[in-house]
């Protein structure tokens, strides 16, 4: 019995071997690795599997924030507008201008860009915080103009630079109006300023209007859109800063909002920035294999040195440096010859020694120069006005019959005298325009570039040494004035005539042709008048 049970047991344990075999090897012929579906099928149903395996978890979908950029704030109102005015009325007289074409077109892209600018300056205030203008923010300040100001000088330049061109008047008015860019500097009423650079721009614009209006009706329509960008940005002053910018009192420092605006222009969307739920582009591929120079010892070698290395190459070579050099005979030597010497341009005490001439002179950097102190003030019989530059408002001064007026190192500004004073002198200044009443005696204007004087009332006598580039504008009560010029060119005399005081304009000579007549046995000078 007990043998009987023992068979029955190996038996047992033989089969449930086999059985254990036989499953092992069902398992690993039907347990696959699933496969993906070609390109363009859908997958229909799912493999089979012997055996329940864990699901692993889908890929993380890709978040807003990890596949697109940020999302910006919201322009302000201010903003939006001001881009209306720039993509209607500012492109619009930029258009007309480019039909024009040549300095009128490049005068026009400068003032875009001024525009431009200035947006961008006016978002920056929407953030910023005022800089302390008296403080170590000041620089801070003028960086952020900058671009503004880079914008205006380039448009006078243009101007500055072809006075004699056709299109002289037109380019005239578009400089004398691009002032308006200073508005976002004024803190009282800055729309009064846009209007003022319209009356600005009109007295050349108006000339350009009355000679153009029968000849060339779109140099009419230029004008008109010129004049065009004055009235709508007036308008949008006194509806958005009627009385300056207001700036962000809790926004971050100026610094830090100029910084991050430049880098948000600068820095332009990547090429490889992946779509969401999309795959990533493929890297670029790559550059040119690297170009080796490999040379051999004897080529390297041979190949002249140059600079230091040439220097220390002939110091290491010991005794043998002067090697090369030529042995002077003692008929070739100065000191053992005096007929030698006395002809020889080298040594001696005889010899002509020429000078040498002076190192010249460069000019101190801007950043270096210390700026004086704006000045004005009476003393005693004399008004001192001194060192001022780029005032955004006029500069009045009520005068009595004894005042003395002296102007110096004004820059870019405006002066009116009202009253009768005794006289006015103007000294190197540039850009200066002076408005006066009545004076007793003259005004007096040295080393002056681009003046312009306007007597209301009556002047005797105005006198110009060493000035380039002037406007004198006299009234009906002037008109007697008598004008001395020394050393001055570019001075345009404009008188007003008839009911309307409409402006005439007559040129000064400045270049005088002299010859001797035998006849009358003296110099006879004549004014060279240039046609065409």
């Amino acid at each position: 019995m007990a043998t009987t049970n023992m068979h029955n047991l190996t038996t047992l344990i033989k089969r449930l071997e086999a059985a254990t075999a036989r499953l092992e090897d069902i398992a690993s012929s039907t347990i696959e690795l699933p496969q993906a579906p070609p390109l363009g099928s859908e997958l229909t149903s799912s493999p089979p599997v012997a055996f329940d395996a864990p699901t692993p978890p889908p890929p993380p979908q890709p978040t807003a924030n990890a596949t697109s950029a940020p999302v910006s704030d919201p322009l302000p109102e201010s903003i939006e507008q001001f881009d209306a005015f720039i993509n209607e009325t500012v492109d619009g007289y930029v258009k007309l201008s480019k039909h024009l074409g040549g300095l009128v077109a490049e005068q026009a892209s400068e003032v875009l860009r001024g525009f431009q600018a200035e947006r961008e300056f006016l978002l920056l205030t929407t953030k910023a915080r005022k800089p302390d203008l008296n403080g170590v923010e000041m620089n801070v300040y003028q960086d952020i103009l900058k671009p503004i100001n880079e914008a205006l000088v380039s448009v006078t330049n243009i101007k500055e630079a072809n006075r004699g061109s056709p299109v002289f008047a037109q380019l005239c008015a578009v400089a004398e109006g691009i002032m308006v860019l200073a508005w976002v500097t004024v803190d009282n009423r800055p729309w009064k300023h846009v209007e003022e650079s319209l009356a600005s721009a009109q007295f050349f614009g108006n000339r350009v209007l009355k000679e153009q209006k029968d000849k060339d009706p779109q140099q009419a329509e230029w004008v008109n859109a010129f004049y065009q960008v004055f009235r709508r940005l007036a308008d949008y002053v006194k509806q958005h800063f009627h009385n300056g910018i207001p700036w962000n009192p809790k926004g971050r420092p100026a610094g830090e909002v100029m910084k991050s605006l430049s880098e948000t222009t600068e820095v332009a969307p990547s090429a490889h920035t992946s779509q969401p739920g999309g795959l990533p582009p493929p890297p670029p591929p790559p550059g040119p294999a690297p170009v080796l120079d490999i040379q051999d010892e004897a080529t390297a070698s041979s190949r002249p040195k140059a600079g230091l290395d040439a220097v220390f190459s002939e110091l290491n070579k010991g005794d043998q440096v002067t090697k090369g050099l030529r042995k002077v005979d003692k008929s070739e030597m100065t000191h053992k010859n005096p007929s030698l010497r006395a002809g020889s341009t080298v040594g001696g005490h005889d010899a002509p020694r020429g000078k040498s001439p002076a190192p010249g002179k460069k000019p101190k950097p801007e950043s270096m120069r210390v700026k004086k102190p704006a000045k004005k003030e009476l003393d005693g019989n004399k008004w001192i006005i001194e060192n001022y530059d780029r005032e955004p408002q006029p500069m009045e001064i009520e005068a009595a019959i004894s005042h003395s007026i002296l102007i110096s190192r004004c820059n870019n500004t405006t002066i009116i005298v009202k009253g009768k004073a005794n006289a006015v002198t103007i000294e190197n200044s540039n850009r200066l325009s002076l408005i006066v009443d009545t004076l007793v005696s003259t005004v007096d204007v040295i080393k002056s570039q681009n003046f312009a004087l306007q007597i209301l009332g009556t002047v005797p006598t105005v006198m110009m040494d060493q000035v380039d580039g002037g406007q004198i504008y006299l009234s009906n009560e002037s008109s007697s004035t008598k004008i001395f010029t020394s050393k001055s060119s570019g001075i345009n005399l404009n008188v007003a005539e008839g009911p309307e005081h409409d402006y005439v304009e007559l040129p000064l000579p400045y270049q005088i042709c002299s010859f001797y007549d035998p006849a009358k046995k003296d110099v006879v000078h004549e004014i060279v008048c240039h046609a065409g």
